[in-house]
């Protein structure tokens, strides 16, 4: 090489401590950030058995002090390549998420791929101790993998929402709250709706219906169990597929109104026999009142904030890019007042086939 420039220094696998989970708190003094660290469960010996994950946590008046000072707590050497997981405590949130994202986009041994979770009503590092011996990477890993099949809420990357509020101001995060503490069971680790940010700080939480509400919106909805009561009895429904899309109304160069057009595919997983046409079309006409209630639920509370996290703005963009330039400086305060109509169409099948 030229100059002073070296490779870097080799170490074995076995003296180092491969992190997979990070966790960013408010320090206990001002000024302070407080990072807990934790590895999956870890190899020991030639046998490979297994020993419980190694948590780290420290506090500095900036993360890469706080990062750095995790050297001297561990026997191994400590390495940041193989975080994948990002929990923010609350209060952290609250002084902004913009630089713990930043900081992932400049490290050099961390990335913008990790998923973050927003943890309610505690810190990330409580999160991360919540997993006792078995680790809090794999219940992150599960959440991760049920919301690729369909099974859990949304999950998103850190570069996700980073380049959410960069673009937009604003972005959607999913939440995780420790239950089971305050009874002294065991502590999981449970979904919590979403956080909404604004201005890299939270702007509030949608949870329930609301929550819903958002993943009918990105057109992401995890499996969701409805039931309604019809005469020949309970009919449970199972929503499998969702598609929403945002409609500009224009009224020569005036951006009027939105219209959301929401379609669904929902299974019949439980009910009674027979079930004439009837009571198919009660049903239908039931799921689309209830995911239009959802619908509406989640907008009333974005327009509050004026957020729009699920980046509407860009479908109206995509729809008109010339008038979409006039209303790109005041669409914040448009999008929360400007009135909107909501439309949502459900399709019905039996499991074997039977379409309604």
């Amino acid at each position: 090489g030229c100059g002073k420039a070296a490779l870097p220094y080799a170490r074995e696998m076995g003296d180092m401590a491969l992190l997979r989970t990070m966790g960013v708190d408010a320090g206990e003094e001002a000024g302070q950030v407080r990072v807990t660290v934790s590895t999956g469960k870890r190899a020991a010996g030639l046998q490979g058995e297994s020993q419980p994950p190694l948590i780290l946590s420290a506090a500095g008046e900036s993360l890469s002090a706080a990062c750095l000072s995790m050297q001297g707590l561990s026997d191994s050497y400590v390495f940041y390549g193989y975080v994948d997981q990002l929990l923010l405590g609350e209060e952290a949130a609250l002084e902004g998420v913009e630089p713990v994202l930043d900081y992932f986009s400049r490290d050099v041994e961390l990335g913008l791929g990790a998923q973050v979770w927003l943890v309610r009503g505690g810190t990330a590092q409580a999160a991360i101790e919540a997993g006792g011996e078995t680790g809090v990477d794999s219940r992150l890993s599960t959440l991760q993998t049920d919301s690729e099949m369909g099974a859990a809420g949304i999950t998103r990357t850190a570069g996700e929402v980073f380049s959410s509020l960069l673009e937009q101001g604003c972005a959607y995060l999913p939440a995780l709250r420790a239950a089971g503490a305050e009874e002294g069971e065991q502590t999981a680790l449970l979904e919590a709706g979403y956080g909404v940010l604004r201005d890299g700080a939270p702007a509030g939480c949608l949870e329930g219906e609301s929550a819903k509400g958002l993943e009918l919106l990105t057109g992401q909805t995890a499996e969701d169990i409805i039931e309604v009561d019809l005469p020949s009895g309970r009919a449970v429904a199972r929503i499998t597929e969702v598609s929403t899309r945002c409609e500009p109304v224009f009224q020569g160069e005036e951006l009027t109104g939105l219209r959301l057009h929401c379609r669904a595919a929902a299974e019949l997983a439980e009910f009674h026999e027979p079930m004439d046409q009837g009571e198919l079309a009660q049903l239908r006409e039931a799921l689309e009142e209830r995911e239009s209630l959802r619908l509406r639920q989640v907008m009333e509370q974005l327009r509050a904030w004026g957020t729009d996290c699920t980046a509407l703005g860009s479908q109206v963009a995509q729809a008109n890019p010339a008038r979409w330039e006039k209303l790109r400086g005041e669409w914040e305060e448009r999008f929360s007042t400007i009135p909107y109509e909501v439309s949502v169409q459900v399709s019905v099948s039996r499991t074997y086939g039977d379409l309604a």
